[in-house]
C-alpha cells in the first residue's frame, strides 16, 4: 500500500482543483441505482472536456451493467476480495497520477481503497452528507446542498470542479447480444416489466405485495392487452415472490423472467418495455437512464431523494405517510435520507394508484407513437 496515511489525507493543506483535469478518478463502487446516477455526472464532464480520460473504479456487478459506457476507462473491485483486491487495484495504478478523485462512495471499504490511489486532489462530500468518516479521507469538501436527490449530490461534483452544462445524459449501451436476449424473453409482443423485488438487505422492506403486483398485472392484461415481463435475480426470496404473483395471475400474462437474464439482457428488456413498476431499486434507475416510462413504488425510502429522476410525477408516493404512521413524525422532523424499517409500510400503497399512473403513462406513450 501506497505511504499515505490516514492522517496525512486528512490534515495536508488544502490543494487547488483542476482547472482543466486531464485525467480524472470516479470512485463508486455500488450500487445498480447508484451509477445508474452518476453517469450523467461522467457526462458532464467530458462535455466540459472532451479530452478528459475518466477512470471509475467500480463494482463486479455494476459494471457488468455499465460496461462499454464511451470514454470510460473501468477498474473492477471484487469486495469478496477484501484487501487482496485492493492491492491489485493500487499495482495496477501504482504509476497513475490523476488530476482529482471523485470520492463518490461512503464507506469504509472505497475510503481505505483510496488511499492507495494518487491524486493531485481529493474531493468528497461535504460534512452533513459524509458518512462512515469520509470527510477525514479527503480533502477538498462539496459545497453543501441539503435536501439534494441522489443524482444532483453525484452532480455537485461536477458543479465544484467549474462544470457549466449539467443537464443529464446516459447514453448505456446495450449490445446486439443483449437485444437478442431479451427477444427471446418477450418475443415480438409488447410488454410492461415488472421488477417485484429490492435488494433483499437487512431490514430492507421495500417490496411491495405479490396481491398488489397482481391486480396491476390483471388490469394491464384485460385493459390494455398487455402481457407483463417479470424480472429479477435468482434468489429463492425472489423466485418465490415471482411464483406467488403468477399464480394469482391469468394464463399468458405473466411472462417469467426471473433469474433468467444477464443485466445487459435485462437492460434490453427494460429499453423495449412500454413500461416498468418497481420499488426503490435499481431497475427503476435503470429505466430512468432509457427513458423508459417508470412508476416507481416509493414508502421506506423518500422519493424527493431517491426516485427515477425523470418520473418524478409518477411515483406512488406513500413516504410522507409512513413516517407519521411508524414513525410517528411529520416528514420535517427527520433527518433528510430516513428510512422507515417498518415491515408494513409499503402495504400503504394501493393497486388502485399504481394503475391510475400506468394508465397515464401508456396513453401518453401510445399519443407519442
Amino acid at each position: 500500500m501506497r505511504a499515505l496515511s490516514f492522517w496525512n489525507v486528512a490534515n495536508c493543506m488544502k490543494h487547488p482543483l483542476p482547472v482543466h483535469p486531464s485525467h480524472l478518478c470516479v470512485l463508486r463502487l455500488s450500487a445498480l441505482g447508484d451509477v445508474c446516477n452518476l453517469v450523467p455526472t461522467v457526462r458532464a464532464l467530458q462535455r466540459q472536456w472532451p479530452g478528459v480520460r475518466i477512470t471509475w473504479i467500480v463494482g463486479k456487478a455494476e459494471h457488468s451493467l455499465l460496461s462499454g459506457l464511451s470514454g470510460v476507462e473501468f477498474v473492477v473491485y471484487d469486495k469478496s476480495t477484501g484487501l487482496a483486491g485492493m492491492r491489485e487495484i493500487w499495482r495496477a495504478l501504482k504509476d497513475t497520477r490523476f488530476d482529482a478523485l471523485l470520492h463518490m462512495q461512503q464507506s469504509i471499504r472505497a475510503s481505505v481503497l483510496s488511499l492507495g490511489l494518487r491524486s493531485q486532489v481529493r474531493i468528497g462530500y461535504d460534512k452533513a452528507r459524509a458518512k462512515d468518516w469520509q470527510h477525514w479521507f479527503t480533502q477538498h469538501q462539496l459545497a453543501p446542498h441539503p435536501r439534494a436527490h441522489v443524482l444532483e449530490s453525484f452532480m455537485d461534483f461536477a458543479r465544484e470542479l467549474g462544470v457549466q452544462d449539467l443537464t443529464p445524459e446516459w447514453g448505456l449501451a446495450i449490445p446486439d447480444e443483449a437485444r437478442r436476449e431479451a427477444r427471446q424473453v418477450s418475443g415480438e409482443q409488447d410488454y410492461v416489466l415488472i421488477s417485484p423485488c429490492a435488494n433483499p438487505r437487512l431490514r430492507n422492506f421495500r417490496n411491495w405485495s405479490a396481491e398488489g403486483y397482481a391486480a396491476v398485472i390483471e388490469h394491464l392484461w384485460s385493459r390494455h392487452g398487455l402481457a407483463t415481463v417479470m424480472s429479477g435475480g435468482g434468489s429463492t426470496h425472489e423466485r418465490e415472490m415471482g411464483a406467488r404473483i403468477q399464480a394469482l395471475c391469468s394464463e399468458g400474462a405473466v411472462i417469467d423472467a426471473i433469474g433468467g437474464t444477464s443485466l445487459k439482457g435485462l437492460l434490453a428488456l427494460i429499453d423495449a418495455a412500454r413500461a416498468v413498476v418497481a420499488p426503490d431499486s435499481g431497475p427503476v434507475h435503470m429505466a430512468n437512464a432509457l427513458n423508459t416510462p417508470t412508476v416507481g413504488l416509493y414508502a421506506t425510502t423518500n422519493p424527493e431523494r431517491a426516485a427515477p429522476y425523470r418520473w418524478r410525477e409518477h411515483v406512488v408516493n406513500r413516504y410522507p405517510e409512513a413516517v407519521r404512521t411508524y414513525l410517528h413524525k411529520s416528514p420535517d422532523e427527520i433527518v433528510w435520507g430516513t428510512r422507515v424499517r417498518h415491515p408494513d409500510a409499503m402495504s400503504l400503497i394501493h393497486a388502485d394508484d399504481v394503475i391510475a399512473h400506468l394508465d397515464a403513462l401508456l396513453l401518453e406513450s401510445r399519443d407519442e407513437v
